[in-house]
């Protein structure tokens, strides 16, 4: 990565356990693709007034050649399950660019219809096409 990784954590307490397991989610998405050039990580408990338990909010900027790819995830009670599902998406993401910067994506050409005119209709230039 050109650009050093940057973990904010916002409405809870910082814990090195915390930033560990994110910097190893991290580092496999680099395996996976190599041409990362940056990335911020920001976990949020955010101050609502909810009846029932504390939802972590997990967003992941990721910088790649010519694009970036954005995930947010909302709404886990478990901000490692909230990490967790943030990283699968967001490994989704980079597959989806790496097989478009390969050529995989496969672009359909649209298909032709092809009819012949059977009559003329009296109201104007109206046609009607036997397919």
């Amino acid at each position: 990565m050109q650009i050093p990784l940057q973990i904010t954590v916002r409405g809870t307490d910082r814990s090195e356990a915390l930033e560990a397991h994110i910097r190893d989610k991290v580092d496999k998405l680099e395996e996976f693709f190599d041409h990362i050039m940056s990335c911020r990580v920001v976990v949020e408990l955010p101050h609502k007034h909810q009846h029932q338990g504390k939802h972590f909010n997990v967003r992941i900027d990721i910088g790649v050649p010519g694009s970036e790819i954005v995930v947010n995830r909302e709404h886990s009670e478990d901000v490692y399950v909230a990490l967790r599902d943030a990283f699968d998406a967001a490994q989704r993401k980079i597959e989806d660019y790496a097989r478009k910067l390969r050529g995989d994506v496969k672009t359909h050409e649209p298909k032709m219809r092809v009819g012949e005119i059977v009559e003329e209709m009296s109201e104007g230039n109206r046609f009607q096409i036997e397919t």
